[in-house]
């Protein structure tokens, strides 16, 4: 027991000039256009060290890009467009993309630019002056999202714009019961959590944030018999939080005029309507939000991911004004230190700059449906293998019968220079989400990859 205690036990002096010499190096390696062999070796053997004793060595046996003796591990270094180059030089295409944050690519120059030059200017704000993007940024939310969702608060991330969400529809009303849907993926703080559906993330923090009950997604009678058990015993809903189109869950596409049947049982008993577009806003889907293809304006919007352009984190809550002038009378009420800094909203101005001059939702939509079309082509005589090719837009899930098949899958394609992965709550489905700038050239080079695999995959 004392030898434990002893190896886990760190020195009372930190010798910083040990340290030192270490950032340097590391700094060192940042201000390098390339880096060497060895560069290249320390690095890597740097990174699988440091994760296994500093990091989450879990994450070792997860990543497909680490060999089971962790002696090689693919590491990222520098990315542009659809592409990322690991340390090593080999290059990829990116249909991950960060979970879909690089909607308009890896480091669009105009958002890059943005960014840059405010950081000339000023990174973050005093916190007690006006500071100027955030007002011009939520006037052009203003202007772009639907019907009359009006004022916005800015967060860092999906989760916190989830989290802003809830205690906006608490604030509204007295009423604390919200209903989610199974499937759904909201978040893991501790409230967003409360929204997010799967088993394995929820019971390890239980009790979390009380008067929570999810439904079968898709299923309005369901979410009618709900909400009126709720309003006989007194637990009127407050809100229904939705993903329009689930992400995590794994690329769930809603029944036709379900949205909008949610909307009207939500106006039928007085409850708001949450719409978290964290993965499926910024043109994802084929339109600029969601919402839009199934002509419905949620009470309140979440957005996040690619809202920084693959260059800050950054996210927001947009609301109507009846939803956020319960905090007008004390706008310190919910607060961030970091939402909403200039360096941030540069990115999200910038961002929107470049999804409406490139076109880019409508894009989403020509570019989404021709690789929908290939992907399900290539899966023809492999039914005992692949369940569903389905998607919208440039946010396409390719659902197995088995888990086993689709890591198989996923890591054969990683293998062939394509980054794919699983979804959060369904991992029998991988994602295709690449930036919506992906040229046909490289979405053919997907397409064939993935039946070379599939072939590979049915071999074995």
């Amino acid at each position: 027991m004392s030898t434990q205690v002893k190896s886990e036990s760190k020195n009372t002096q930190p010798n910083y000039e040990n340290v030192k010499a270490y950032i340097n190096q590391v700094l060192g390696l940042i201000e390098k256009d390339h880096v060497s062999t060895e560069d290249a070796e320390w690095i890597t053997k740097q990174t699988v060290e440091n994760f296994r004793e500093h990091v989450n060595p879990g994450f070792l046996e997860y990543r497909k890009t680490v060999t089971k003796d962790t002696q090689f591990a693919a590491v990222e270094w520098s990315d542009s467009g659809s592409r990322f180059k690991d340390v090593n030089g080999k290059e990829y295409i990116d249909c991950l993309g960060g979970f879909g944050i690089y909607n308009v690519g890896h480091r669009h120059p105009k958002v890059v630019k943005a960014v840059e030059e405010q950081l000339n200017r000023q990174a973050l704000h005093s916190q007690d002056l006006l500071d100027p993007l955030r007002a011009m940024l939520a006037k052009i939310l203003a202007d772009v999202t639907p019907g009359d969702l009006k004022y916005s608060f800015f967060v860092n991330s999906g989760t916190e714009a989830v989290e802003g969400a809830l205690k906006l529809a608490k604030s509204y009303s007295d009423r604390t019961t919200f209903i989610a849907t199974t499937r759904a993926f909201h978040g893991k703080s501790l409230g967003s959590l409360s929204g997010t559906a799967k088993s394995i993330f929820r019971k390890p923090f239980q009790p979390l944030v009380n008067g929570f009950r999810h439904v079968q997604y898709g299923d309005i009678e369901m979410m009618r018999k709900t909400m009126e058990a709720c309003a006989i015993t007194g637990d009127d809903v407050a809100a229904v939080l939705l993903e329009p189109i689930q992400g995590e869950g794994g690329i769930i596409i809603p029944p036709k005029d379900y949205l909008k049947q949610v909307r009207d049982l939500c106006d039928e008993f007085g409850a708001l309507l949450i719409f978290d577009e964290v993965q499926t806003g910024m043109g994802r889907s084929g339109k600029m939000f969601c919402a839009e293809h199934y002509d419905v304006v949620p009470d309140i919007m979440c957005l996040a991911k690619a809202f920084g352009g693959g260059v800050m984190p950054a996210g927001a809550v947009v609301a109507k004004e009846k939803v956020f002038k319960t905090w007008f009378d004390n706008p310190f009420i919910h607060t961030t230190t970091f939402g909403g800094n200039p360096l941030a909203c540069a990115a999200a101005i910038a961002t929107f700059n470049v999804l409406i001059e490139e076109n880019l939702p409508d894009r989403a939509t020509e570019v989404g449906e021709y690789f929908l079309q290939g992907l399900k082509d290539k899966a023809l005589g492999h039914e005992d293998k692949v369940m569903e090719i389905r998607g919208k837009g440039l946010m396409i899930g390719i659902e197995f019968h088995k888990d086993e098949v689709g890591y198989d899958v996923s890591k054969g394609m990683f293998d062939e220079g394509i980054l794919v992965a699983g979804t959060l709550v369904n991992s029998k489905t991988i994602r295709i989400e690449p930036p919506l700038t992906i040229d046909y050239k490289e979405v053919d080079q997907v397409i064939e990859t993935f039946g070379k695999v599939l072939a590979k995959v049915e071999a074995k």
